[in-house]
């Protein structure tokens, strides 16, 4: 780890490594690890790579190392010999000074390791012709929580929408909108508008099947009734319209199309996520046009007899891929690659993420094979966030059918079963109407929020909103009361006692666990950053407010009569309560001053 404790003990071991055995071994070269939690120490090195310069057993070669360290290295104050491994266990003076350093620092845990390189992270992605589900709340999450991350560490980032607004599957909509809508609106109806849009696209659906149930009866085989089907015909009839500009066809995609943005808006909203720069697929469908030509006159692609053009990444193990249909239409990798190079375009992103199901793994392969093939500048710095689909105890979801779950349901839901468990705690004495509201609010987001992001994004995943809420288990809301715990705790303590600098005492099994644990926060955070795994930041920050629990039962803060180890002690809750409010910042989680 590129921390200043595991380098500077490694130039104490490679100093020990000299000294006795006359070998040189850099400090780069020494791996330390955390010690196993049934042992004690905070750092362990394994001593089999020097028993051959040593000429001794294991165990009598990790006994020379930690005799040398004890004597001559100031931040080692025991050490414990397990077979071929040395346990080290760092002096309390040490943690004293830490403590010191960055208790006061609000913004531990942050770094400028990006160097303000510009990173663009696109999430989201929707459909205009539907309302986001619960698969769509993991992608924002995941998103918005990627972009928190990369802050965090320095970079400038950009957070983009590309909303697939145009296609047969938003004409599906505005067809059965048009024929069985009879006017309906989300004024004239009381239905939020991506809800309502989403309405008539699982209408379009059931009359198609109807239609096509109907054919089969009368002797058509599958294939012949979905080619004879009117329903599908007229809806690909009203794209072509919409690609040759029909004025009518044009008013009325605005009109249902601006009410599922604003619909959409609503629930970005309660998501608690947002983005500085909206794609539309209407406006750049188009665009990889000119790169398919560019492509072709650089021979990296070809054109087959019948007109279409092909790229041919066989070499790569990824197959012939169609990039331009025989009619010139583009498809949706044409798209892509214009996307990408607009992008760049318009801010000269030097990574560019897309936070996407893994069903598209094979897209983005291509995609990202053919943009270093064409050698453009931002090529190397693409990266596909590929995600698990989210499952519920009841199966999977379909929108076609009506069997997903809608976000704005799941946040309702999940907002109300926190009020109820809330009030079952007892959680609200004394607060106004408005303060509970609040309370709920962020409970409930933060329960949402946590149990999606606790899991490693290359997982599938079951959502089990019950599970989610539990203020003593894994939890988002279970970390929430232990910030407000020592909220409540710096609250009672003597006005500005916690803010004095501290002296040197001796620290509590339970006190260094967690000065430790504080210690790598910023290490975290960047290997968060570098994995693309806002997941390693939930569960630091649930380690952290669980050692933080440890150290409440076993010492005493308040009725502490030595006023070191009071102050101290203070501080160490102010710095932790900080430290869990910038995690669970970086996850996109509000926490109470109070609960």
């Amino acid at each position: 780890m590129n921390l200043p404790l595991y380098y500077e003990l490694g130039l104490s071991i490679s100093e020990s490594l000299r000294s006795l055995y006359q070998v040189d071994i850099s400090a780069e070269q020494i791996t330390l690890e955390k010690t196993k939690k049934e042992f004690e120490g905070n750092l362990t090195l394994v001593v089999f790579p020097f028993v051959k310069w040593a000429k001794k057993s294991p165990e009598q070669t990790a006994e020379d190392l930690g005799q040398y360290l004890l004597q001559n290295c100031p931040i080692v104050s025991e050490y414990q010999v397990i077979k071929g491994f040395l346990n080290l266990t760092i002096a309390d003076t040490y943690w004293s000074a830490f403590l010191q350093k960055n208790s006061m620092t609000p913004s531990f845990g942050y770094s400028q390791t990006g160097n303000q390189q510009k990173v663009m992270v696109e999430y989201s992605s929707p459909n205009t012709n539907k309302p986001l589900h619960l698969g769509h709340v993991r992608n924002n999450l995941l998103g918005y929580s990627i972009a928190e991350l990369f802050k965090s560490c320095g970079y400038d980032v950009v957070k983009a929408n590309l909303i697939n607004d145009r296609g047969i599957h938003i004409c599906k909509s505005m067809l059965a909108w048009q024929k069985y809508g009879q006017g309906e609106t989300p004024e004239s109806s009381g239905i939020k508008g991506d809800h309502l849009v989403g309405k008539y696209y699982v209408l379009f659906d059931q009359y198609y099947r109807k239609e096509l149930a109907d054919l089969t009866e009368k002797g058509l085989t599958k294939e012949e009734a979905e080619k004879q089907s009117k329903l599908m015909q007229e809806a690909r009839e009203m794209l072509i319209k919409w690609e040759q500009h029909d004025a009518e066809t044009l008013q009325l995609w605005k009109r249902m199309n601006d009410w599922v943005y604003r619909g959409f808006e609503t629930t970005y909203k309660e998501l608690g996520v947002d983005f500085d720069h909206m794609y539309y697929e209407s406006e750049t469908y188009t665009l990889g046009k000119d790169m398919v030509t560019e492509g072709l006159q650089q021979e990296l692609f070809y054109r087959k007899e019948d007109g279409s053009v092909w790229i041919d990444l066989s070499s790569e193990k990824l197959d012939e891929k169609l990039l331009l249909r025989s009619d010139g239409t583009s498809v949706y990798m044409t798209q892509d690659l214009g996307t990408a190079d607009l992008k760049f375009k318009d801010h000269q992103i030097q990574k560019s993420v897309y936070v996407v199901g893994n069903e598209q793994d094979y897209h983005f392969q291509v995609l990202f094979s053919i943009l270093r093939k064409m050698k453009r500048p931002y090529a190397n710095g693409l990266f596909h966030l590929s995600y698990g689909m989210v499952d519920l105890p009841g199966g999977k979801m379909k929108s076609r059918e009506g069997t997903v779950v809608d976000a704005d349901d799941l946040i309702r839901e999940i907002k109300q079963t926190a009020a109820q468990k809330s009030e079952e705690l007892g959680k609200t004495e004394g607060m106004s109407e408005t303060e509970k509201q609040e309370l709920y609010r962020m409970i409930g987001m933060a329960a949402l929020k946590f149990y999606i992001l606790k899991v490693d994004p290359g997982k599938r995943m079951l959502f089990n909103p019950e599970e989610s809420i539990d203020f003593n288990g894994d939890t988002g809301p279970f970390i929430q009361y232990t910030y407000a715990r020592i909220q409540s705790l710096l609250n009672r303590s003597q006005p500005d006692v916690h803010l004095h600098t501290p002296e040197h005492s001796e620290w509590h099994a339970t006190e260094k666990e967690l000065l430790f644990h504080l210690y790598h926060f910023p290490y975290e955070v960047e290997k968060a950053c570098n994995t693309y795994n806002p997941s390693v930041v939930a569960h630091f920050a649930l380690q952290m407010a669980k050692s933080f629990n440890r150290v409440y039962k076993e010492v005493t803060f308040l009725r502490e009569e030595d006023d070191v180890k009071r102050n101290n002690r203070l501080k160490l809750a102010y710095m932790t309560g900080h430290c869990i409010k910038n995690a669970m910042k970086m996850l996109g989680i509000d926490v109470p001053e109070r609960m």
